[in-house]
This record gives C-alpha cells, sequence and structure tokens, in this order.
C-alpha cells in the first residue's frame, strides 16, 4: 500500500509587530514570519490543511502585513515543485478563515472543503471586528452575500436553520461541497483534527501519523511559535482570548499524550529547520 508523506508548501512571509505576536509580554518591534501550507499525499487522497494568502488581497485589505510572496510561492508554484496540479487536491482542511490561511483555496476546483461547521458560520457572518481577517471570500464569493440575505429574511428562531441550510447548498463556486464537523476527527487513516479554539470560534489543529517518524502536529494559530508555548502567551486578535489560553495547554498535553513533534505556524525561527517541498516527511 501506498505510504503517506507530508511536504511543507513555502507561501511566503508577512511581518507584524510583537506587541501582537505576544500579547501582554512587553515586546516590541517589527517580526517576519512564515505561512505555509501542508499536503498530506494519503492513500484516500490529496489533503491540503491551510492555503496560505493571496498577495494582491492582502496587500489591498492588510497592507500593514507587509506580504512577501513570489510567483513559486503560491499555491500552484508550489504544487508544480511536486508535479502536482492543484485540480488533483481531493481536500481542502482549513483550520480557519484567515486571510493568511485560505488563499489558495480557490485554486482547488476539484477539491472537498473541510472545515469546523462554527467556522464556516463565523466566515458567513463575521462580527465587524473580524472583517479583515475574513476579507478573502475569493473561494465562496457569493456565500456571504446568500447568508446575509437569508438571515435578513428569516426571524432569529430560523437564523441556525438558514445557516444548515447555507453550509449545504450555497458553496458550490469553486467546491463541489462542503463538509463541517465538530469536536475531534479522524478524517482519514492517521488524519487527525483536534479542536483548539479561541483564535476563531472553530479553529482546529491537525495531526498527521506517518511509519517512520514521531507524528507531526500542526498547530495552525491556536500557536504561533514556540515561544508562544514557553511563555504560555496567545498573540493578539483572537476571538476568545481564555478559549485561546486553554488551546496552548491543549497542544502541550496532546504532544505529550501523542509523543508528537510540534510546527508551529508562523515561527521563523522554527521554520528554518522544517523540511519544504519537494522534499517530505516519510
Amino acid at each position: 500500500m501506498k505510504e503517506t508523506k507530508v511536504y511543507l508548501l513555502d507561501g511566503g512571509t508577512m511581518a507584524l509587530d510583537r506587541s501582537y505576536l505576544f500579547l501582554e509580554a512587553g515586546l516590541a518591534g517589527e517580526e517576519r514570519f512564515p505561512v505555509y501550507g501542508v499536503l498530506i499525499d494519503h492513500p484516500d487522497g490529496k489533503f491540503l490543511f491551510d492555503t496560505g494568502f493571496d498577495k494582491d488581497h492582502v496587500c489591498k485589505t492588510a497592507p500593514f502585513t507587509k506580504p512577501q510572496q513570489t510567483e513559486r510561492q503560491t499555491l500552484p508554484g508550489q504544487l508544480d515543485l511536486l508535479k502536482m496540479r492543484p485540480s488533483e487536491i481531493t481536500h481542502v482542511i482549513n483550520s480557519h478563515y484567515h486571510l493568511d490561511h485560505c488563499g489558495g483555496n480557490k485554486y482547488c476546483t476539484c477539491a472537498t472543503t473541510v472545515c469546523h461547521h462554527l467556522e464556516l458560520q463565523a466566515f458567513s457572518a463575521p462580527s465587524e471586528s473580524e472583517m479583515v481577517g475574513y476579507s478573502d471570500t475569493s473561494f465562496a464569493p457569493n456565500l456571504r452575500r446568500d447568508y446575509s440575505a437569508a438571515q435578513a429574511q428569516d426571524t432569529a428562531e430560523r437564523a441556525a436553520e438558514t445557516a444548515r441550510k447555507v453550509e449545504a447548498s450555497a458553496m458550490d463556486i469553486f467546491t463541489p461541497r462542503f463538509e463541517t464537523l465538530g469536536g475531534d476527527q479522524e478524517i482519514a487513516k492517521g488524519i487527525h483534527l483536534f479542536e483548539t479554539l479561541g483564535h476563531t470560534a472553530g479553529h482546529y489543529s491537525l495531526m498527521v501519523t506517518l511509519a517512520n517518524r514521531r507524528p507531526m502536529l500542526f498547530t495552525a494559530d491556536a500557536c504561533y511559535s514556540q515561544k508562544n508555548l514557553d511563555m504560555m502567551c496567545i498573540q493578539a486578535g483572537n476571538h476568545d482570548p481564555e478559549q485561546a489560553r486553554a488551546s496552548l495547554q491543549r497542544l502541550k498535553d496532546l504532544a505529550e499524550k501523542y509523543d508528537a513533534e510540534l510546527f508551529f505556524s508562523h515561527d521563523a525561527e522554527s521554520y528554518k529547520n522544517y523540511r519544504k517541498a519537494p522534499l517530505p516527511y516519510l
């Protein structure tokens, strides 16, 4: 049987002040950090965990993050290193729908898109404070309009039912369908999603088990860096700061329980030592 392989897809870099990256830690000064996706080439399909950012969109909506990305660092460019096309991706799994994690979704035209049901609802109707984070709607451009129109026509009691209908039927823009989940899930053999809520309403972290190494536990934005974990310090801009702090501890507990190696979402120091595509983890 085909062995599972994992590839890290380099998506470029962004920058923020350390006062944002390390909330209330007394740190300052700009820090540039990596953005990447994770391709799992699995016997059951090609699973892509997060898809990076679209540079043009970020330059328009969040220029303060100073995005840097070459053509080779776009999702099509990274897949080309592996002699793959975006249409070969069978599943896109989004940790959450912030603009630096879903910018390449639109290229995966044949994929089922997987996310937490609370995250899809948050993306569909973001609060004013979350509008910039949830601003990249390129992979489902009609969703927010359809959701808002349906809510305006319905009573409050029917809003939840409306949301479910939108999830089921309004997403056929670039992908055949969305699959929404809740709680911890093993979505394919050795591919685990763990609820790490707080950064957003429906955030997932990912663990992959491989034949020849320790499990790989990808924190996504539940933990930006090793330093955040060491300090037990969350970043700014969380949906629920208390949940976010609890998720830091959960990641520590999961790493210990499964003897997993942690891979952080935005850690320039750790990223230097990560193996990037076209080299695989086996």
